[in-house]
């Protein structure tokens, strides 16, 4: 209540972009009110434990890529109840990005878009950044890209490269091959593509470190199961469903609706949702699949699981409904495995696939 009707308000006087920036600042030197945060914040209930790709993650909720581009925030996670975090996406080496303005609030949707282009700061500033956080407690993926002017044929070096940087402090990695905001990037997703890309990261990383791929939710029928399985075959550990969206179907913000980019927030919800159950009836729980979009409460995140997610992330999410999100999603996810007769969250995934 405070959020929405007091500090939502002043922060969006200011343009999403630069509001975004004084967040990040803010909590990345975050200290006073941390523990009490934590106290308030911090759901932990052995029913939303599990153990995914080798890891242990006290409960299914995490920040999504994007948010947390150059980990400059990444010791305030946990103690908002965000049981992992994936910073990203990192290039190899440092860009700016696409011109401003590039990020866009649709109010009346819930709904962002943005065209940042991959904006980083570079594999080794990123690295540095990790290195001072230290042991933050929960999980951290580092999701990674290639630079804008490297062209397609040589974007596998790309990823590579930025890999060696940043797994030694990565405990999985992401390869982000679906945003629409790099030209071309999404041409590599083809499956003729993706399974020697996919390999070459996988044998970039630390060993036994899981390597997953972050898809597009825009693939035309069969594309998607033809991509996954190719990304399989080439040893991917788990899949990230999905991306942004290109489409613009239903969006009351008719004059921000025709800004370029990608669209994340609540008109995403559904079709993110489809994507993963597509993503389960290919994977058939082989590997764990982590779905992201449109999340703004437990039902929302409880949909993604029911359609075969083990965890869930928000981004958008956390812009509109402020800093108690994991901690809404997490105590409401208990009271739903309760109505459900369920033991854990891991009995949940699926079930409607």
């Amino acid at each position: 209540m405070l959020y929405r009707e007091v500090l939502r308000p002043l922060l969006f006087l200011r343009d999403a972009e630069t509001a975004h920036r004084a967040v990040l600042e803010r909590l990345g030197h975050w200290r006073i009110g941390t523990h009490l945060a934590e106290r308030l914040l911090n759901v932990d209930d052995p029913r939303l434990q599990s153990t995914v790709l080798g890891l242990h993650f006290r409960n299914p909720v995490g920040i999504g890529a994007g948010l947390d581009k150059h980990a400059e925030a990444v010791s305030a996670w946990r103690s908002l109840g965000f049981g992992f975090c994936e910073i990203g996406t990192v290039t190899p080496v440092p860009q700016d990005g696409n011109p401003l303005p590039r990020m866009f609030r649709l109010q009346p949707d819930e709904a962002v878009i943005n065209r940042m282009g991959f904006n980083s700061l570079g594999a080794d500033a990123v690295v540095a950044n990790l290195a001072a956080a230290g042991r933050v407690g929960i999980p951290v993926g580092v999701n990674v890209g290639k630079n804008k002017l490297t062209p397609n044929e040589d974007a596998a070096a790309d990823y590579e490269r930025a890999i060696h940087t940043l797994a030694p402090l990565a405990d999985y990695i992401a390869i982000n091959l679906s945003s629409p905001n790099t030209p071309d990037l999404r041409a590599l997703q083809k499956p003729e593509l993706v399974q020697s890309l996919v390999r070459r990261c996988v044998q970039a990383a630390q060993p036994g470190q899981p390597v997953l791929l972050k898809v597009a939710p825009d693939f035309a029928p069969g594309e998607l199961e033809e991509t996954v399985a190719a990304a399989l075959e080439g040893g991917a550990a788990g899949i990230i469903a999905s991306n942004t969206t290109v489409t613009r179907q239903g969006l009351r913000s008719v004059a921000l609706a025709a800004e370029t980019g990608g669209l994340s927030g609540k008109p995403l919800r559904e079709m993110a949702t489809a994507t993963v159950r597509r993503v389960f009836r290919v994977t058939r729980g082989r590997v764990p699949i982590i779905g992201v979009g449109g999340i703004a409460s437990a039902e929302d995140a409880y949909e993604k699981i029911l359609a075969g997610a083990n965890l869930v992330q928000v981004y958008t999410g956390l812009i509109y409904e402020g800093p108690t999100l994991a901690a809404k999603i997490n105590r409401g996810l208990v009271g739903l495995l309760e109505r459900d007769g369920l033991a854990n969250v891991a009995a949940a995934v699926g079930l409607d696939a």
